[in-house]
């Protein structure tokens, strides 16, 4: 009868009255992608998760790609010594499940088998690319799934830290502890009780030149309050106030230590094209069309900004991952005249000059040329 129903539902869908539709957040679980080079503390942090008592039911995905990972052998120990394959169920509610793949798909198994979690932690190996993962997701939640990327998390090594951004990596590859500090919505400097104040000043200093957004938690052994580190609802137009704050205090004047991965701002007052803004949007994202005045093409990982049309009176955010955008209005009012928009760009090889010129001859009503 139920598949029956099924059937009829997909040739004639019945309409319900908007009102008595849930919230859409209510129905989606969040994902936060943990991230960090090797021997950063992602371990530590993931079992001090699993095992505090925070009343939620956590779930743990470790995708990694090559042997058991650390935290799979020490959860293994404290479950008799065996191995698990699938799913293991801890005693405070979490559970824990390595897989080798798509870290989509054991979502998904996540979400048959074992019914509605509070949390989903996806913890991705040491040299992996966490904005790959993350546009996976964020795909995903815009096809209507039951989860969404709430954030991003690295955790960095502070002993080592320094050294993994300032190494240098042959024919011009990105180095992957600058690429994850990029994209991070937060970042945790673990390790602390390990150097002195100097030496945590210069990391600190060495993630803001990279990423001049991003929020920092010091820490000893990964303890950190769950409070700040979940939840952070970063890809969500409705914290859209927020972001517009943060954008504000953005500091673009550090100077950084790898020169080819940075954070660029500037504000440009008025209203913007839409459709020139998209287009601005894809020629940089997508066609790598901007280069900088030596010639290198412009590559951007993380994009966020607060934006004006001329046609709402809301703002409207924008947010990018690798190739991957979105424009969104917010429930915030522009209360602000004139408008200002405020951009954010952090990436590989960016110039303020040559970017802000491209947006103003572009994108800016009155300014912009076809």
């Amino acid at each position: 009868m139920d598949g029956t129903r099924i059937e009829e539902e997909d040739d004639c869908p019945e309409l319900v009255p908007i009102d008595n539709q849930p919230a859409p957040r209510a129905a989606q679980i969040p994902v936060t992608i943990i991230t960090g080079y090797l021997g950063a503390g992602k371990t530590t942090l993931l079992n001090y998760i699993l095992t505090e008592q925070h009343n939620k039911r956590i779930a743990v995905i470790l995708n990694e790609f090559g042997e058991g990972s650390a935290l799979e052998k020490s959860l293994a120990v404290s479950q008799s010594g065996e191995l698990y394959e699938e799913w293991l169920e801890l005693r405070n509610g979490c559970i824990c499940c390595s897989v080798k793949d798509n870290g989509l798909k054991a979502i998904e198994n996540l979400m048959e088998k074992k019914g509605k979690f509070d949390y989903i932690l996806l913890e991705t190996t040491g040299l992996a690319d966490p904005g790959a993962v993350a546009s996976m997701f964020w795909v995903d939640a815009e096809l209507g799934s039951d989860i969404y990327l709430d954030g991003i998390v690295t955790v960095i090594d502070a002993k080592y830290g320094l050294q993994q951004l300032t190494e240098e990596k042959a024919d011009g590859l990105v180095n992957e502890a600058a690429r994850q500090i990029a994209v991070a919505d937060l970042t945790i400097i673990n390790k602390m009780d390990l150097v002195t104040e100097e030496e945590l000043n210069r990391v600190r200093d060495a993630v803001r030149s990279i990423n001049g957004l991003v929020k920092i938690l010091e820490t000893q052994r990964s303890k950190v309050d769950l409070s700040e580190v979940l939840d952070l609802h970063s890809f969500d137009c409705e914290n859209g106030t927020n972001l517009s704050e943060k954008l504000q205090l953005a500091d673009p004047a550090r100077p950084h230590l790898d020169k080819s991965i940075l954070t660029v701002t500037f504000e440009v007052s008025g209203d913007l094209s839409e459709e020139a803004l998209n287009a601005f949007i894809q020629d940089l994202l997508w066609e790598k069309m901007f280069c900088n005045k030596e010639g290198n093409p412009m590559t951007v990982v993380r994009l966020k900004g607060i934006v004006s049309f001329a046609d709402k009176a809301h703002q409207v955010m924008l947010q990018g991952v690798h190739e991957l955008y979105e424009v969104n209005e917010t429930p915030q009012l522009w209360e602000e005249n004139p408008r200002v928009n405020r951009l954010v760009f952090i990436g590989r090889n960016l110039d303020k000059d040559v970017l802000q010129e491209k947006f103003m001859s572009s994108v800016v009503l009155g300014t912009h040329r076809n």
